[in-house]
């Protein structure tokens, strides 16, 4: 009996034996290379290695936008397990709160990956890693850091937690920034820790850098004085455009409202690129165009007559009218008066689609061409031209739009001698070739120095003088559509100019949008702050004085 339980026990025995031995063979053999994938598949990561992106600099070297290096803050949460002081000390280091981090790791519980926090610093990540928390990793990537913040945010724009471009330059000119990510494959423990580099696929490149045309010297002086005359006129918004005559680039783009990109959260409605994105009317700004429309016709110089007498005249069902009656005079004294009657006049003298012509030739309804996200093309429409309230109306500004982009394209023509030459954003000095003639330059030369009328004692911008410096320009003032047709109490007022008149380096166009402080007028709310921005911006641009010291003085400006 005794004998029978030995051989039951000891056969028993064997048969487990063999039975383990015959499950090892089956799976050191048969299931090899199933399970040497499931292992590697917990402990062998592909990891990415970040790349930086591209600099961006202002023309004379000066960073717009960097990177910098931070970390990623990580967790397992299927397999993460931390007791209530080492979450307490994990949300102390990376600044959120017990909940959400409480929140993130139960509503990602199935999942082996969650983000708890985006670029941590290097102090920080350095604090985290000596607290050695099980499944908690550090994920090395890039931050992007703005130096001139707010200044030249609509210009450059901002990034995303991804590092990809969401704004501006950054978003404009995306793929170029970017670099090319490399990886590494690698062996970790049970906790996600990396235990050794087992093999290298490859280098991050960095992103390329990109060199703009901005003078953060001059986008600095015309972000200053922008802000300081929204604030003064209680305006709703505003924007500035400076651009090199020779080249087309653009020297600085402001506009207010703006934003810190650095802490953008905060700023959401200051992101529009206002200056690229927003059309108006462009009131009296035209005014130039149409009398170059004029010279070109023949029928006109710079000394016709024209009778503006009484004051008013009436084109149908509407009355074209002046704040005075101005009586008879020249083509240049309408320009330094701002004549609406006399213009309207011109207008409808001229072939019907003369001032239309002259238009479209210097950029108005065109894209500019920058790049930038979000350009606007304006509007001007040639159908309706067969009515004459439609050509009086656009030979003063309405019935067409511009952005204070294409208004200093469209000025760029006659600075330059009637060369329309695309705008830039980036340095190209290049561009000067790209240009094609338009006008003859012996008729733009004639419109500059009308235009340096405008800026005369008796001009409708004596505020825009600049001492040292002769300067041209024209302002302008559009009522604003509302429900029940133009507003009378809602304005855009306009300034654009010319400097020096004897050698054009510079283009400025000024917009301010509604303002609020009871002066509308483009020669007392938009010309002082060109001529603040010209004079301090042409010796910032080493352009020499080719006028009187005095500042000219007398004037308030008149009504366009």
């Amino acid at each position: 009996m005794t004998n029978w339980r030995h051989y039951l026990v000891v056969s028993l025995f064997l048969t487990g034996v063999f039975a383990l031995c015959g499950r090892v063979i089956y799976l050191g053999v048969t299931e090899r290379d199933f399970l040497q994938e499931q292992g590697d598949a917990r402990s062998i990561r592909h990891e990415v290695i970040p790349a930086m992106r591209g600099v961006i600099t202002d023309r004379r070297g000066e960073p717009l936008a960097i990177s910098t290096p931070v970390y990623g803050v990580w967790a397992d949460p299927s397999q993460v397990s931390l007791n209530a002081d080492q979450i307490s000390d994990l949300a102390s280091i990376i600044g959120v709160s017990k909940s959400r981090i409480d929140e993130r790791l139960r509503a990602y519980a199935e999942k082996n990956f969650v983000y708890l926090k985006r670029h941590l610093s290097y102090a920080d990540a350095q604090s985290l890693t000596r607290l050695k928390l099980p499944h908690i990793s550090l994920k090395p990537e890039y931050r992007r850091y703005y130096p001139a913040s707010e200044t030249a945010s609509h210009v450059v724009g901002l990034t995303d937690l991804d590092g990809q471009g969401i704004e501006g330059i950054e978003l404009a000119f995306n793929e170029r920034l970017t670099g090319k990510r490399g990886g590494k494959v690698v062996l970790k423990d049970r906790v996600g820790n990396t235990i050794r580099d087992l093999e290298f696929l490859g280098a991050s490149v960095y992103g390329k850098d990109l060199h703009l045309s901005i003078d953060l010297s001059v986008q600095f002086t015309a972000y200053r004085e922008l802000k300081s005359a929204i604030d003064a006129h209680q305006a709703k918004a505003g924007s500035i455009v400076i651009a090199n005559v020779a080249t087309g680039e653009i020297l600085a783009l402001v506009n207010q409202p703006s934003y810190n990109p650095n802490a953008a959260a905060n700023h959401m409605a200051g992101m529009r690129n206002r200056a690229v994105t927003d059309a108006y009317e462009p009131g009296s700004t035209v005014k130039p165009f149409t009398a170059l429309a004029a010279l070109e016709s023949g029928r006109y110089d710079r000394h016709t007559p024209i009778d503006t007498a009484p004051g008013f005249f009436r084109i149908g069902a509407k009355l074209v009218e002046d704040p005075v009656n101005r009586g008879t005079i020249t083509l240049t004294k309408a320009i330094q008066k701002s004549s609406q009657v006399g213009f309207a006049k011109i207008a409808l003298d001229l072939p019907d689609k003369a001032v239309f012509d002259v238009l479209t030739r210097a950029g108005v309804g065109q894209f500019p061409g920058t790049g930038m996200p979000g350009e606007h093309g304006g509007y001007i429409d040639s159908e309706q031209l067969r009515y004459p309230i439609v050509r009086a109306t656009l030979a003063y500004g309405y019935g067409l739009s511009v952005t204070p982009l294409q208004l200093a394209q469209a000025y760029l023509t006659l600075a330059s001698g009637g060369i329309a030459r695309p705008l830039t954003i980036l340095r190209d000095k290049r561009n000067s070739q790209r240009g094609k003639r338009v006008f003859d330059p012996s008729l733009t030369e004639e419109i500059l120095e009308m235009m340096e009328t405008v800026t005369a004692p008796e001009g409708t911008a004596a505020k825009a003088a600049v001492a040292g410096y002769r300067v041209a320009g024209k302002t302008g003032t559009a009522r604003l559509v509302g429900p029940s047709g133009y507003d009378d109490e809602r304005h855009a007022v306009w300034f654009a100019g010319i400097a020096p008149v004897s050698n054009p380096r510079i283009v400025v166009a000024v917009l301010i949008a509604e303002p609020n402080s009871g002066v509308t007028g483009g020669g007392a709310v938009a010309a002082p702050v060109f001529a603040r921005v010209a004079e301090r911006s042409l010796p910032l641009l080493g352009v020499v004085p080719d006028g009187t010291l005095a500042v000219r003085s007398g004037g308030q400006g008149g009504p366009t």
